[in-house]
């Protein structure tokens, strides 16, 4: 039976030639839904999905292999707890204020003091200023009122009560990182604490770090500068102060503040002034350790 196309026509019905068609079509139909041979599958929402079976096989520089490899880990297991020194841990404000009266000085009540500004706290109030004033403006008088107060604080000073049992449950848990920083302007500053807290039965030498901030200097930076020197994560490091300033600097370093309303600033100026969430204000310090060593989970 002769064909009814013509020659043309009649090649392309051939079946090996169908074939090829067909072969080319699928093939088509593969490159527009998967993209080339070995290609990464794109689903319908465009995110690239990896098969396991073939990140063997792919050079290092493939997106697939770079997924496969675990990211390398930037941070340490371990927790870093700073502790404010001055109206935090030591009872600040009595050794500053046995040291003004050693010299014939008042400071007034703590809840005034928490309530002054800056140098007015070491000036008194009203009835307080004038002769503190006079007693203070002398460059001797001031030499002997800073060693008078290095004197207290080493031989007389007190840490609330609670803090010496909380500073030795941060000491002895594992993986917590503990040390304290002070801004105190006795003589030799950390050998002050040093003394202080022998006498209370506890080694500033077991601490990871014992840090003196001078008053021009801010405290973020050498928040920052610790977590950072232990390799540990901002989620993991945590403030304890009395101060808007502790505050802002634990913050501004991506820290957890704790902050206490027992020492230079009360529960009121702590909310009103600084802006700190009443959730985060601890009023004593049985308080301060109770949510501090439940956030380290070691208040089981």
């Amino acid at each position: 039976m002769e064909s009814s196309g013509s020659p043309e026509t009649a090649a392309r019905c051939e079946p090996g030639h169908l074939r090829r068609i067909s072969k080319a079509l699928r093939t088509s139909i593969a490159l527009a839904r998967h993209g080339p041979p070995g290609s990464p599958c794109l689903p319908r929402g465009g995110a690239l999905s990896v098969s396991p079976a073939k990140i063997k096989d792919t050079p290092t520089t493939a997106p697939q292999a770079q997924a496969a490899t675990p990211a390398k880990r930037r941070f340490s297991l371990d927790r870093l707890v700073i502790l404010d020194a001055d109206g935090t841990t030591v009872d600040a404000f009595a050794a500053i204020a046995d040291t003004f009266s050693h010299h014939g000085m008042q400071l007034g009540e703590l809840a005034k003091f928490q309530k002054r500004r800056h140098l007015f706290k070491y000036l008194g109030g009203v009835k307080e200023i004038p002769n503190n004033l006079r007693k203070q403006l002398g460059k001797q008088q001031r030499k002997a009122l800073i060693e008078t107060l290095t004197q207290v604080y080493r031989e007389e000073a007190r840490l609330f009560p609670g803090i010496a049992e909380l500073v030795q449950a941060l000491i002895a848990a594992p993986r917590v990182r503990v040390g304290m920083v002070t801004r105190n302007i006795t003589h030799q500053p950390v050998e002050t604490l040093r003394s202080l807290f022998k006498r209370h039965g506890i080694d500033t030498g077991e601490l990871d770090f014992v840090i003196h901030v001078p008053l021009r200097r801010e405290k973020t930076e050498h928040f920052r500068a610790t977590r950072e020197h232990f390799e540990i994560s901002p989620a993991w490091s945590y403030v304890c102060g009395d101060e808007r300033k502790d505050f802002r600097a634990a913050i501004g370093a991506g820290m957890h503040p704790f902050m206490v309303s027992y020492g230079f600033e009360d529960h009121r100026h702590l909310m009103e002034k600084a802006g700190v969430p009443e959730e985060l204000i601890s009023d004593t310090p049985q308080e301060l350790a109770a949510r501090l060593l439940h956030a380290l989970d070691l208040d089981a």
